[in-house]
């Protein structure tokens, strides 16, 4: 387990990259708060707004356009909150 944690977080994938996947794969699992941390945790890592948005749209033949809307609006919930 421990060269589990070690693997993940020496690998090849930058952070912001693997904070992305986590957010589509909470996304793909309809996990309102792995979607708010995770959303939280990539705009932690750099990544824009846009790039949050890109990657659950870019899920949508793959999770379904509802499943899609919902973890927009939840990712909203932070990034909205992240402007104040």
């Amino acid at each position: 387990m421990e060269e589990l944690g070690k693997a993940s977080r020496e690998g090849p994938i930058d952070e912001k990259t693997v904070q992305l996947i986590q957010l589509v794969a909470s996304a793909s699992i309809r996990s309102e708060g792995s979607v708010h941390s995770h959303t939280r945790r990539a705009l932690e890592a750099g990544a824009t707004k846009d790039e949050i948005y890109h990657a659950l749209i870019s899920i949508t033949s793959t999770i379904g356009f509802p499943t899609v809307a919902a973890a927009i609006s939840w990712a909203e919930d932070v990034m909205l909150n992240n402007d104040e």
